[in-house]
């Protein structure tokens, strides 16, 4: 499996993918809302774009379809329950189904929270990587604003990605991470991985960005970290009736409430 991340360089702060399968030369595109760059990177590296899969139905994510689809022919993925919301899918998948790419093999989970018709892709083996849209950010979780619930991010947060091998490679929709790991110190000023990585990656170029690991993640992103005893201190700073011991669900939320507002 070969992955090209693409910074579209918007307003937005939008990654697209390609994945190829080095064999056949086929490739999946995930979220090609600038689809030019998309066909430029698939023509320079002699591949064809077979399949696209939209991973929500935000339209900066869908927004690249009508034409990517008219430039290749491309069959067009999505969640099974957005068929409403995305025009023109080929096929809805769900929790298990299996995406291919000529050889590559790719599994669908259905991770709602941003919205409730969200997938994630995750590729198996020696070196595993998730490709998650806006459920996980680097350093952050995506918001609820626009059709999810911060109930359901939670457990696909606990439920899914925190089961996943520490060496699963994170391939974020956007890049966030300089002012999530903002929000990280706020919430825990003696997180140093958090405040030696904003250092490196404050002036980093996206076009070239630091691909992080789930191991990584649990070290400087605070919707993992949540029974961090600093992180609930401050909390109640602004949560004064706060429990003496709060499980992981509420800081959970009480943590994605303050980041909608920071």
């Amino acid at each position: 499996m070969i992955v090209e991340q693409i910074w579209t360089n918007n307003a937005y702060r939008n990654f697209n993918y390609l994945i190829a399968c080095p064999t056949t030369g086929e490739a999946l595109a995930i979220d090609p809302l600038d689809h030019k760059k998309c066909l430029a990177k698939a023509k320079e590296r002699g591949w064809e774009i077979t399949t696209i899969l939209n991973t929500h139905e935000h339209g900066d994510h869908t927004g690249g379809n009508k034409a990517m689809i008219r430039a290749t022919g491309a069959k067009l993925i999505a969640h099974h329950n957005a068929s409403d919301m995305i025009p023109g899918m080929d096929r809805g998948i769900g929790a298990g189904d299996v995406v291919r790419v000529g050889k590559v093999e790719l599994q669908a989970l259905d991770t709602p929270g941003h919205t409730m018709s969200h997938i994630c892709l995750l590729a198996h083996g020696d070196s595993p990587a998730l490709f998650c849209g806006d459920t996980l950010f680097n350093a952050g979780a995506g918001n609820c604003h626009n059709g999810g619930h911060p109930h359901e991010l939670y457990e696909t947060f606990v439920n899914q990605l925190d089961q996943l091998s520490e060496n699963t490679r994170i391939y974020p929709g956007h890049d966030y991470i300089a002012n999530n790991l903002g929000f990280t110190l706020d919430r825990e000023p003696d997180n140093k991985a958090a405040a030696n990585l904003l250092n490196i990656v404050k002036d980093q170029n996206p076009g070239n960005a630091m691909i992080t690991t789930l191991a990584e993640e649990r070290e400087f992103n605070t919707f993992f970290r949540l029974s961090s005893p600093t992180v609930i201190t401050k909390l109640r700073e602004s949560f004064p009736d706060l429990p003496d011991n709060p499980n992981r669900k509420t800081v959970f939320l009480k943590l994605r409430e303050l980041r909608n507002s920071w």
